[in-house]
């Protein structure tokens, strides 16, 4: 990677946090925003949302990690402030454990087919 693209060229990494039920809308907001690349990992976590019990088997267990649904979107040409409110806006239930919304800067990008680097790579 070359000097000048590693510097900070404005490629954000924009994560988010959120119900699996919402997975859709938010997919649908980034396209309608110009950001349809995404990744999406299924993860458990533990925030404000309260833990749930139940019962199997006559034992009595508690479930404190949720199921969600993790979002990474990796903008340059796109304001990461309107993918932030895109994801905040698709995603919002009002009710606890709707999620978080992380943007983080990335030192550089490089693209394996093309070798490209910086935000073409994006």
């Amino acid at each position: 990677m070359s000097e000048t693209e590693t510097g900070n060229d404005g490629i954000k990494l924009v994560m988010a946090i959120i119900r699996p039920d919402k997975l859709a809308d938010v997919k649908t907001a980034l396209a309608e925003v110009g950001a349809p690349s995404l990744t999406v990992t299924n993860v458990s976590g533990r925030g404000s949302q309260p833990a749930k019990k139940g019962q199997w088997r006559g034992e009595e267990y508690t479930v404190d990690l949720h199921q969600k649904v993790k979002i990474e979107c990796v903008v340059a040409d796109i304001p990461a402030g309107d993918v932030v409110d895109a994801i905040a806006e698709a995603a919002h239930t009002g009710e606890k454990g709707d999620g978080k919304i992380f943007i983080l800067p990335v030192e550089g990008a490089v693209q394996v087919r093309t070798g490209k680097e910086g935000s073409p790579a994006v």
